[in-house]
């Protein structure tokens, strides 16, 4: 059932984000300072978090949050994010996806 819901919520936003921990602060500043249009979902405050974030290791297995996806595609957690940022390889990503303001995807 967690496994499902996670996957739905992967596949009906362009950048999903599922965090509660202060790396994922990290990215989300990243993302909103980028513009980016993303989903957010707290683990700490969801009803089922545990057996979501369970899921997530099952699926993609990294456990750990942020667990950040975009375009459907896994990409991993804070680290692997800031690195694709400082590397020029986020921004193409993030437009591909239509996850950015302005973008026509």
């Amino acid at each position: 059932m967690a496994l499902a819901k996670a996957k739905e919520i992967v596949a009906s936003n362009a950048v999903v984000v599922f965090s509660y921990c202060p790396f994922c602060v990290q990215v989300k500043k990243l993302f909103a300072n980028l513009g980016v249009t993303f989903k957010a979902i707290e683990l700490d405050t969801e009803s089922d978090g545990s057996e979501i974030q369970a899921a997530l290791g099952q699926w993609t297995g990294q456990r750990t949050v942020p667990n950040v996806f975009i375009g459907g595609n896994h990409i991993g957690g804070c680290d692997t994010t800031t690195n694709l940022h400082s590397q020029g390889k986020l921004l193409p990503l993030l437009t591909s996806a239509g996850a950015l303001s302005g973008s026509t995807s």
